[in-house]
């Protein structure tokens, strides 16, 4: 009997050891404050680079407890988590208290277990959107073909405001996350203003060019955006397919149909986070192709490979290429030492100094609205 009772006590021992453990080994987030103006019945979701970014993801809904919290509990992660709280909608995503598109949330050190509070200032709503393209944006086509991601895509065309009334040849700037560039309606959390911006530009010193903006993928974004697998994030990449469509398909049509400046030397290619991740991409391995890249918070934290990998893409000679970084100091605490990282590696493939440009902001964000204000001096640089 006292052996029985010796192994008992040991077994229960064992099992609240155990039973801490996997307490410890939890994150708990908990919605601590809702926005009055809260639908009774709204349920919530965590949308993260864990479920790819998915509004309505029923493995990261929030469930009310028994003193009516609601609350989410995952596993611990290896990996910052970056996220937002929607209401099931990327139309109806947590904002400040005004309405205005806030940054993602990052959390870092997510291998202890912890309990995270949310605050939710406010929500989005498509009602309150409203279309705010400019008369020279237009669809180029709602079903653009990619033969080699099998699939299609809707692509957008900003022509210059003297596109119409001269002969002239324009560069042409090819973006990424096209919901994002030209239309509040559209966009995931506040657009890019590319138009307004490019417009703005020409007034002042006659400059413009023709932006071609991709819609991305949806659920299909970080697979199409990374060229390599990812176990982490399980995600198959199709960055390579998604490559060459746009320098073998799209660039050959847009040169075919408008009157573009052919050369690298008047191509970029440009984009942030994930975009701008591809963009560095696209710039190294068709460096005769897209000659110059806006890199904006590049989510250089992806790349499965080594950075020196990533730009050893055959060995390609990237001599005449430039490059623009942007970034916030406090997005992230690998941002900017990756960011030096890829300097001092473009530097050793015989990038000249004066063709790459490292901007790190203290107050930059990992949000739509940063990039639309770091984008008009992008473009005057990369249009030189």
């Amino acid at each position: 009997m006292k052996i029985n009772c010796f192994i008992f006590r040991r077994l229960f021992s064992i099992i609240s050891i155990l039973a801490i453990a996997i307490m410890n080994a939890q994150i708990t987030f908990k919605i601590t404050h809702i926005p009055q103006n809260t639908k009774q019945n709204s349920r919530f979701f965590l949308a993260s680079n864990l479920n790819n970014w998915k509004a309505d993801n029923s493995d990261f809904e929030f469930k009310k407890n028994s003193e009516g919290i609601y609350t989410l509990i995952i596993p611990s992660q290896t990996q910052k988590i970056e996220y937002k709280i929607t209401r099931g909608s990327w139309d109806l995503s947590e904002t400040d208290e005004k309405g205005n598109s806030i940054s993602n949330r990052i959390l870092e050190n997510t291998e202890k277990g912890q309990t995270v509070e949310l605050q939710i200032q406010g929500w989005s709503s498509s009602k309150e959107k409203k279309h705010t393209t400019t008369s020279n944006v237009k669809i180029l086509s709602e079903k653009f073909n990619i033969p080699q991601l099998k699939t299609t895509r809707k692509i957008w065309i900003y022509l210059p405001p003297d596109y119409e009334n001269s002969k002239k040849k324009y560069p042409v700037v090819y973006m990424h996350d096209g919901q994002n560039l030209f239309d509040d309606f559209t966009s995931f959390s506040g657009e890019w203003s590319v138009d307004e911006t490019l417009n703005e530009i020409f007034k002042e010193t006659g400059k413009s060019a023709i932006v071609i903006g991709i819609d991305n993928g949806g659920e299909k974004r970080l697979a199409e955006y990374s060229p390599w697998n990812n176990e982490k994030y399980k995600t198959t990449g199709e960055g390579d397919l998604y490559v060459e469509f746009l320098a073998k398909t799209l660039k050959p049509y847009i040169d075919k149909t408008y009157r573009t400046e052919k050369q690298a030397s008047k191509t970029i290619i440009l984009g942030s986070s994930m975009g701008g991740l591809i963009s560095l991409y696209v710039s190294a391995k068709y460096p005769n192709v897209f000659g110059k890249a806006g890199i904006f918070s590049p989510a250089f934290w992806f790349v499965s490979k080594d950075l020196n990998q990533y730009l050893n893409i055959n060995k390609n000679n990237l001599k005449n290429s430039k490059f623009y970084f942007v970034a916030g100091k406090n997005e992230d605490e690998t941002m900017v030492p990756e960011i030096e990282s890829v300097d001092k590696l473009l530097l050793k493939k015989s990038v000249p100094e004066k063709n790459i440009i490292v901007k790190i902001d203290e107050d930059g964000t990992h949000s739509e609205s940063y990039w639309k204000r770091e984008l008009k001096a992008s473009l005057i640089w990369l249009l030189n």
